[in-house]
């Protein structure tokens, strides 16, 4: 598509023809302008590696943080933490 801009098509034909806004088309031009077919095949091999690692990195982070608070934090009831925190008041 942006090969069909570089060769004089109109922005606004393309987008209606492709079904996108202009704002997207002006966006991936920013992006991939000069980008040939194979450095953007690698840059978007690059991002979902990217995504992947993200999600492992969460993931492990969740579990150990689930780890961490099931050994460490005690189990209040509501009823209590609200007699501590008036005790003082009291009396």
């Amino acid at each position: 598509m942006l090969k069909e801009a570089e060769a004089g098509a109109k922005t606004n034909d393309l987008c209606r023809k492709h079904g996108i806004s202009q704002a997207t088309f002006y966006n991936w031009k920013a992006k991939y302008g000069s980008v040939t077919v194979s450095q953007a095949r690698h840059l978007k091999t690059l991002e979902q590696e990217n995504s992947k690692v993200k999600r492992l990195l969460a993931d492990t982070k969740r579990d150990q943080g689930d780890a961490e608070g099931s050994v460490g934090s005690k189990m209040v009831s509501s009823q209590a933490r609200l007699q501590s925190r008036f005790a003082g008041i009291r009396s």
